[in-house]
């Protein structure tokens, strides 16, 4: 029969961990389809941002309660699935609590640890639980969370609160077990933990044979719990657990809201000043397309931003154009980028490679006037808690739609006539700029 349990739990294991992969790949391949640029080495400032902003979480600082609360889950996330060794190498020896006659007294102190950190997890997602559904707090309420987006971050609290009760509860039988002389208990005594040993009045009138079949579910749901939630993870906003770290590495650091150049114009602008420059008509290459249609033609930073985000709505709260009822939220724009990406992905697992269909990120899934509705200020940048940069991805779309398609509001054009003419927005003649001190 333990036999029969070690085969089932190596089957489990390994498919858990294959179906995880293969996802994983998925999403890089889907992350590479972008242009290879915005993914190069950041060095030390690289592993900087990765402590300040992934580990140290910096940016949640500027709250500091909802810091410290969600600083609770992210630990207990981390710290707990330590003991998820244990479980892991105990369904493959089909041994019983592995670590305890080697760590001795230091076990019961982990163990205490980690079930302190279990409460510390309920009660933070409960309290998430109300915030979210019950204060109407504005960023929880917005359009672009609903169906999908609302239910999955309820489901990650409820999975959290699930997975932390078991591992309660399956130490609260073992040790009753242990307390009775249980054969294959009793061996590896740990002595009573501070938190489950409160749920042994609960469990003490059952026999041995109950609570043993307590402790063996509670085992089995809480490792087969992680597996889902494992495989979960790739499909849900929590993915910016994984993300969040080489997000950060790669994040650009804060630059006052300096746009990137395009040297396919920087060129075409050198060749018109200095014509001797401009390679002939054999040597000139195709210029590529300016600016961005579609997700392969955004960077790859862009493509792993939009994989990175939490779904938290802090750049749509502190967005002007949001707040002043314009249709733009910076959170819908990496959440349609990312749903194209996905859309392109299936395309790709369906016919082997990607055929046009007809659709495009612009228009399909971003409107040109939430584009336009940007007024680059970089207020999403500031507040994203991961180095996310919704801003790339727009200026990269308007600079499709102005420079490829001639498309741009008429108070736009007459603008840049007026750069090109007289450089300067107003259609004032450069030789008049003085002419204001005169006045004065």
């Amino acid at each position: 029969m333990e036999l029969l349990q070690q085969i089932v739990f190596v089957v489990i294991t390994g498919l858990s961990v294959w179906l995880f992969s293969r996802r994983i790949r998925g999403i890089r391949r889907n992350i590479l389809l972008g242009r290879d640029r915005g993914l190069e080495s950041r060095g030390t400032e690289g592993w900087r941002q990765v402590l300040l902003l992934a580990l140290g979480q910096r940016k949640m600082f500027r709250n500091p309660l909802v810091a410290v609360l969600h600083l609770i889950i992210y630990l207990g996330f981390i710290i707990i699935n330590i003991e998820v060794l244990e479980i892991l190498l105990d369904g493959l020896l089909g041994s019983h609590r592995l670590f305890a006659p080697v760590l001795g007294s230091a076990y019961a102190w982990l163990i205490n640890t980690f079930e302190w950190l279990a409460v510390g997890v309920i009660l933070v997602c409960v309290v998430f639980l109300a915030r979210r559904h019950l204060t109407g707090l504005p960023r929880f309420q917005g359009p672009d969370l609903d169906g999908w987006p609302r239910s999955d971050a309820r489901n990650i609290l409820i999975a959290e609160i699930v997975l932390m009760s078991l591992f309660l509860l399956m130490n609260a039988a073992d040790t009753l077990l242990q307390v009775r002389g249980h054969a294959g208990y009793a061996l590896h005594s740990t002595g009573n933990f501070m938190v489950s040993s409160l749920l042994h009045p609960l469990l003490a009138g059952w026999s041995d044979s109950v609570l043993l079949v307590i402790e063996r579910t509670a085992w089995w749901l809480h490792i087969i719990g992680i597996y889902a939630f494992l495989n979960y993870l790739p499909w849900s906003k929590q993915l910016h657990i994984v993300l969040a770290f080489p997000n950060a590495y790669y994040a650009r650091p804060n630059d006052n809201g300096r746009m990137d150049n395009m040297p396919e114009i920087q060129r075409e602008v050198l060749y018109a000043m200095q014509p001797e420059l401009a390679p002939t008509a054999s040597e000139a290459a195709t210029p590529g397309r300016f600016g961005a249609k579609d997700v392969f033609d955004l960077s790859r930073k862009s493509l792993l931003d939009a994989y990175s985000c939490t779904e938290c709505g802090r750049c749509t709260s502190a967005c002007p154009a949001s707040l002043t009822g314009k249709k733009l939220s910076p959170r819908r724009i990496m959440m349609a980028t990312r749903d194209r990406m996905e859309e392109v992905g299936r395309a790709i697992d369906r016919d082997g490679a990607f055929k046009d269909d007809g659709k495009s990120l612009l228009r399909d899934h971003i409107s040109e006037e939430e584009l336009r509705a940007c007024t680059t200020c970089n207020a999403c940048v500031e507040e994203c808690p991961v180095g996310i940069r919704p801003v790339d991805i727009i200026l990269d779309m308007r600079r499709y739609l102005v420079m490829e398609e001639s498309n741009a509001p008429t108070e736009w054009t007459m603008m840049f006539g007026n750069v090109e003419n007289n450089l300067a927005p107003w259609k004032f003649s450069p030789e008049d700029r003085e002419q204001w001190a005169g006045e004065a």
